[in-house]
């Protein structure tokens, strides 16, 4: 029988078993095991007598060795199930994750390595007053932090960077430095990640990226304006309009973008004719005047009553003339006599008139195009305007448009892609993922991870009700999920699976049996956590394996015992104190490919004995698989 590890893949001696393989002559022993001779591997590497006094372009600051340390270090944690918080747990394959989003990814390393085709993430802009992630709490002032309210109980907190910290740029890099170091490993080979950013980060982000991605795997960067008007902050700063997105792929020679959603015209109004885009009615250009073409210009009247616009004036419409153009009247497109003709073409909108340009497959939909980027469509404001149709406008300043989302995604989607979020904040990319599931008819899934950090208790939202982040996110996807299918009534997944980062389900005598006297061993009943359920340890089995957290799970009750199946045969477990061997013969049924058991259900080695002797003698092919039968 195999025992489990139960910890993140050790991303390390992965990486000294690749060089091995490459540079047997640099591997050496050390007390730890298995280590690279650095000197003889940069000798290797190197055309000429390695000199580490020689200068050397790249990007470095205080904390990046320890924040590549602390990307490569396994972690012990693993999931837990929260049911009453998911959304149609057994059936749905969309994931919720509440914990440290560095956690979160060592623990996904195995399950979804090279699984994930697009990553997008808005992570905090380091303006010195949004928060950072801090992944070097001294444990000697744990107990001081969490009295403040700066770290969680579970040692995870955000904290304030402020620009008069001396390492201001330092943290931000080496937070998000190891994160993009375990994203890169899930995105699948023609895969991609999209970084929403403002200026402050900007440079420093694309040279993190370049060293983890590779500068030749850049996509390109891309300015979006967040807003149409510019402030005067102080007598020294201007308002800045525009923020940034990034993309980087895994490999730049395999990704294949949807040429046919660059530049797309976003079809918003639709009526008995069909979609439409609305457009100015009047030429703004260098004849768009009254003095060039003087029988354009004339006034129209809209009827508020009746929604209507016409050439004769009512008791209840109003006079629109043309606006000005460099300080001359302007002109409209059309004569009276084609104004009388197609006027129900025409719409009466924010103060001036528009005529509508309906969709046609046969025409070249780029001569519509107004605006001067790819994202200039998508400001700050449709992000509020959709927290506002879910009643949820108040609980965040500066949501991302649901719609600058789903244009993102489809650049590097297909139908069936998972998408990943690790800076999930109000969960926007979920409600992208529902909306893009209908409107394209795709099969997508999501994973969605934040952190669980406490909100104000003078905010709106927590008067509300609402006690953390991860609670307003999950319930913005209920929401939107509800609204969605009550519009829609569509055949899509809205549900949601809940888990919790927490520490391991096994006691320590699991990982470390050897410190302990043979005598001690007796004192321990089980090794696995008092208050741990069934659908934990089996989360961190799935996980441990390298199953995703999608699989469908169905339990079954055979003879006395509970079993589980995960996606029918990939895994079968059972986690009962006594196992009736009699199981197997059902088991069996469906071939499994693997099978776990708990340690402390067999009462000798004798019984352990017994039953895999039993799946030898019904599945000789795959039981004498050493790893096909484990024990936690």
């Amino acid at each position: 029988m195999n025992k489990l590890d139960m910890e993140s893949v050790n991303i390390i001696n992965g990486n000294i078993e690749k060089i091995g393989n490459l540079f047997p002559n640099v591997i050496v022993e050390s007390e730890n095991g298995k280590a690279i001779d650095f000197d003889l591997l940069k000798q290797e590497l190197s055309d000429e007598i390695v000199d580490e006094s020689k200068e050397k372009y790249q990007l470095t600051w205080p904390g990046k060795k320890k924040s590549i340390l602390n990307a490569n270090t396994p972690s012990k944690n693993t999931l837990r199930p929260i049911r009453e918080k998911s959304v149609d747990f057994d059936n749905t394959q969309n994931i919720y994750i509440e914990g440290d989003n560095l956690e979160a990814l060592k623990i996904l390393q195995e399950s979804y390595l090279n699984k994930i085709k697009c990553i997008y993430i808005d992570p905090p802009y380091n303006t010195g007053n949004d928060f950072i992630y801090n992944d070097n709490f001294d444990k000697t002032k744990e107990n001081e932090l969490l009295e403040s309210g700066q770290i969680d109980e579970d040692g995870y907190r955000l904290v304030s960077n402020n620009q008069s910290n001396g390492r201001f740029h330092s943290d931000w890099l080496s937070m998000m430095y190891s994160r993009l170091k375990l994203a890169r490993n899930l995105l699948s080979n023609d895969g991609a990640i999209i970084i929403s950013i403002d200026v402050n980060e900007l440079n420093n982000l694309c040279k993190i990226c370049d060293e983890i991605f590779g500068e030749k795997n850049f996509l390109g960067i891309f300015p979006r304006k967040t807003t149409e008007h510019i402030r005067v902050l102080a007598d020294y700063e201007l308002q800045n309009l525009n923020d940034y997105v990034v993309i980087y792929c895994k490999n730049l020679e395999k990704i294949k973008l949807n040429k046919k959603n660059i530049g797309e015209i976003q079809y918003d109004y639709e009526d008995d004719n069909g979609k439409y885009i609305l457009k100015a009615f009047q030429n703004s250009g260098e004849n768009g005047t009254r003095k060039a073409r003087p029988n354009l210009y004339y006034p129209i009247y809209y009827n508020e009553k009746t929604k209507t616009l016409s050439l004769e004036k009512s008791d209840n419409s109003i006079e629109i003339l043309p606006r000005k153009v460099k300080s001359e009247d302007g002109r409209w497109l059309w004569s009276k006599e084609k104004f009388v003709q197609d006027n129900k073409l025409l719409e009466y909108k924010n103060g001036t008139i528009h005529r509508k340009v309906y969709y046609n497959e046969d025409e070249d939909q780029t001569k519509y195009e107004s605006f001067k980027t790819w994202l200039d469509m998508y400001p700050n404001r449709l992000g509020a305007k959709k927290l506002n149709e879910l009643e949820m406008g108040e609980y965040f300043d500066y949501s991302k448009p649901v719609d600058l989302i789903k244009f993102l995604l489809e650049l590097i989607i297909d139908k069936n892609s998972i998408v990943l979020d690790f800076f999930s904040g109000s969960a926007t990319t979920a409600q992208a993922v529902m909306e893009l599931n209908i409107e394209k008819k795709y099969n997508l899934k999501n994973i969605m991870v934040q952190l669980n950090e406490q909100i104000d208790e003078n905010s709106k939202a927590y008067i509300d009700g609402y006690k953390n982040i991860c609670d307003i996110g999950e319930e913005r996807i209920r929401r939107a999920a509800k609204k969605i299918k009550e519009e829609t009534n569509a055949d899509i997944d809205y549900g949601f699976r809940v888990y919790k980062i927490d520490s391991s389900n096994m006691k320590d005598v699991y990982y470390k049996p050897n410190e302990l006297q043979q005598s001690q061993l007796s004192l321990f009943e089980t090794n696995i956590k008092e208050d741990r359920t069934t659908d934990d340890l089996l989360t961190q089995v799935i996980l441990d394996l390298g199953l995703t957290l999608d699989l469908k799970i169905e339990e079954k009750k055979i003879l006395n015992n509970n079993v589980y199946y995960v996606d029918t045969n990939s895994l079968v477990a059972c986690f009962d104190d006594e196992i009736d061997i009699n199981i197997v013969d059902e088991i069996c049924k469906v071939e499994p490919l693997k099978v776990v058991f708990k340690d402390f259900s067999f009462k000798t080695d004798k019984d352990k004995i017994n039953l895999e002797e039993k799946f030898k003698k019904l599945l000789p092919e795959r039981a004498t698989d050493k790893n096909f039968i484990s024990i936690i």
